[in-house]
């Protein structure tokens, strides 16, 4: 044996076994995060497969379910209302091929009376409310209700309206950032620092990387939400990309880095909350579950109670 491996070989024996250890008792090197909230059912776009996306009736059924967690988008409009909206422009939801940016608040044109639910293709949601709503006006009907504000646009008005409203309601432990993209997530922790964060698409990336490496119990994590899509819905509800092919490899490849269970225990036990999305049939919510998720976002939050009622209260983190 070379004097190089004589020495490599144990140290890197030590740490692979220190990796191992502190991975599964991270609360020796960490002290977790205290939750405000706990979301098991999350309404996605307001419960958008039960009743049009994101309106007050959306909202108000999603209720009805005792849902822990509201998720939305929010877009400005031209005369600075922070609307809610998943998209940017509003022809898929309206018809009209205006952006929101465009319109002032009331200027804005009704929804259509069905639209097709994302991540259920084929299924299509019905309401009488066609309105689209403020977010001011979701803070004040449901003031103690949590949700995920994702900011999409790097629009900096955008970012401080929702902070400064996030403030005027006292709702800063139980309103999370979300953003796919780092820069606008920097901007959003500078607006309000007090708001938790979720992980952006990069900084998901950096935790498995360290994860496999054996990095991860030795870093810090200052996000408090992982709210990632489960693997199993690719190729059945969510088609992340326009080749079958890509799907495939996308869903096989997602499927066995992402779905460890000693990564979400080892997240959990840090006090970072795992939320996987969208999720619209029972087979998911049980592999959710399954793997140590706090909760799981869907558009069908009546499908969604009816299995957490079934599965009886949960069992207390230790």
């Amino acid at each position: 044996m070379s004097p190089l491996l004589y020495y490599a070989l144990p140290a890197l024996g030590s740490y692979v076994m220190l990796s191992f250890f502190f991975l599964r008792r991270p609360r020796l090197l960490h002290t977790p995060w205290v939750p405000a909230f706990r979301p098991r059912l999350g309404a996605h776009r307001g419960g958008s497969g039960e009743r049009l996306e994101n309106t007050m009736e959306a909202m108000e059924n999603s209720m009805a379910q005792r849902a822990d967690l509201l998720e939305l988008d929010c877009h400005l409009t031209r005369d600075g209302v922070v609307v809610v909206s998943h998209d940017k422009n509003l022809f898929r939801q309206t018809g009209v091929n205006r952006d929101v940016g465009s319109l002032n608040f009331e200027d804005l044109p009704l929804l259509k009376e069905e639209l097709e639910v994302y991540f259920s293709p084929g299924h299509f949601a019905r309401g009488a409310d066609r309105h689209m709503v403020r977010l001011e006006d979701l803070f004040r009907r449901f003031p103690r209700t949590p949700m995920s504000v994702e900011v999409k646009e790097r629009n900096e008005e955008l970012i401080y309206k929702i902070a400064g409203l996030v403030r005027h309601y006292d709702r800063n432990e139980i309103t999370i950032w979300a953003s796919e993209k780092s820069s606008i997530m920097k901007k959003c922790k500078a607006a309000n620092p007090e708001m938790p964060t979720s992980f952006t698409l990069s900084r998901g990336f950096w935790v498995l990387l360290f994860y496999y490496l054996g990095l991860l119990p030795f870093i810090s994590i200052p996000e408090k939400f992982l709210i990632c899509f489960l693997p199993t819905i690719i190729n059945r509800t969510y088609f992340p990309f326009s080749r079958s092919g890509l799907n495939q490899l996308a869903a096989v490849v997602a499927k066995w880095l992402i779905m460890r269970k000693s990564l979400i225990q080892h997240l959990q036990q840090r006090g970072v909350q795992v939320v996987f999305w969208c999720l619209n049939e029972e087979s998911d919510f049980e592999a959710a579950f399954n793997l140590g998720a706090t909760g799981v976002i869907t558009d069908y939050p009546t499908a969604l109670r009816c299995y957490l009622d079934s599965r009886g209260p949960p069992a207390l983190a230790s």
